[in-house]
């Protein structure tokens, strides 16, 4: 999650309608989702050798951005393990390796000369996008900024509750709390942190103006705080209140209420946001359906920060399913979206970005940004770019 985390972790728009969140955590899904099927990994989905890098329409500013970006990601790269199982990290090295010196202007042929390209099971990729909102808001209370942004809590802990047998605690432990008496149980909702629940404790990080644009800014998992005076706070992800996440357009479209006809809004972040707007009383018992709320902390310095932990960029980053695609990896997406073709490296992740080719594409910060990635749905082909003999090497396991 910047999905954000992510977590991160959106595209509100057409995401929301399918009921996902970004946590950069998490984000969206699709409308109608392509089958993601029943495979745990990209080597159970099948990998294949694609087209030489050389054929794909790769021009230079995209190959340079995703050289910078591929170079950022090579200090994780080389020490992770491959979740996808498709690579090791001694893998990536010479790549790595050669990138450190190699100039941007000729990054195309950087490309051409360490990688190949594989396609995962029949390549059919399905993209959205996610952007970095920008809100109203401060650093210390004043008036007008009345919403609280809060840091994770000290007490918000992952436990077993007593009630789970040993033999059924499989996995991560459920987020929580202990209440009074000792006993482990959830965490507060979103109702109840909003009625005060974790008021006059000291948690708040900064004070938001409008409580529409911070829940977006919570499904998104990151953005910035920006003050009457012009100065800007960026926060990220730290957490989540271990609640599940309920998309509020899925909702919404279940009631009728979205749609191209009379009386209803368009699908889009845009058209539930005026929804929201133009029925407080009911917007805000729509709001308090999703019960997740995401905690975060101030970001110094570059970002904001994906799920490989370092700056996600505009048009350079996107976030994946790691099963699928190995976390550092260069995609190339041919969608029916011209914006969102070329080069990607693949350096964040999403709670709803699940599957063999489902992408989340990154937009950055500002309106064209937020307009971009909230109206992102594309559908087309996709390729991994691996270390070349990858494939090979794969082929005779």
């Amino acid at each position: 999650m910047l999905r954000f985390g992510r977590q991160f972790g959106i595209a509100a728009s057409l995401l929301l309608l399918a009921g996902c969140v970004r946590l950069v955590p998490e984000s969206k899904q699709p409308p109608v989702a392509p089958p993601a099927g029943s495979v745990e990994s990209a080597l159970f989905a099948g990998v294949e050798l694609g087209p030489t890098v050389a054929s794909l329409r790769m021009d230079a500013d995209d190959a340079g951005a995703g050289l910078a970006s591929f170079l950022e990601s090579c200090p994780v790269l080389l020490k992770r393990t491959d979740a996808s199982g498709l690579t090791t990290p001694e893998q990536w090295r010479p790549a790595c390796n050669a990138a450190l010196g190699w100039p941007y202007g000729r990054a195309r042929e950087f490309f051409e000369t360490h990688f190949e390209t594989a396609r995962v099971g029949d390549g059919s990729a399905f993209a959205t996008g996610y952007f970095e909102p920008e809100i109203g808001g401060v650093r210390t209370r004043q008036p007008g900024f009345d919403v609280p942004v809060y840091a994770m809590p000290p007490e918000l802990v992952r436990a077993w509750p007593d009630d789970v047998p040993a033999s059924e605690r499989t996995g991560r432990a459920p987020l929580g709390r202990y209440d009074a008496s000792g006993k482990f149980v959830p965490y507060y909702t979103r109702a109840e942190i909003e009625d005060g629940a974790l008021a006059n404790r000291g948690l708040e990080i900064g004070w938001a103006a409008d409580p529409v644009e911070f829940f977006f800014l919570q499904i998104q998992g990151s953005g910035r705080l920006v003050a009457p005076d012009g100065t800007v706070t960026r926060i990220g992800y730290a957490g989540q209140n271990g609640r599940a996440y309920t998309g509020i357009g899925g909702v919404m479209r279940q009631r009728g209420l979205l749609g191209d006809g009379p009386g209803q809004y368009p699908g889009s972040m845009q058209g539930i946001m005026a929804y929201l707007r133009e029925n407080p009383e009911a917007g805000d018992a729509l709001m308090r359906m999703n019960e997740s709320w995401v905690f975060f902390r101030v970001l110094e310095g570059d970002g904001p920060l994906g799920a490989l932990g370092v700056p996600v960029r505009r048009e350079s980053s996107v976030a994946t399913d790691p099963k699928f695609v190995p976390l550092g990896a260069p995609v190339w997406l041919d969608l029916d979206r011209d914006v969102a073709n070329g080069l990607w490296i693949a350096q964040d992740t999403g709670g709803a970005i699940k599957g063999a080719n489902r992408f989340d594409t990154f937009w950055g910060a500002g309106a064209d940004a937020r307009e971009i990635a909230g109206g992102m749905s594309g559908r087309g082909q996709a390729l991994i770019l691996l270390p070349k003999g990858v494939v090979e090497q794969l082929a005779q396991k």
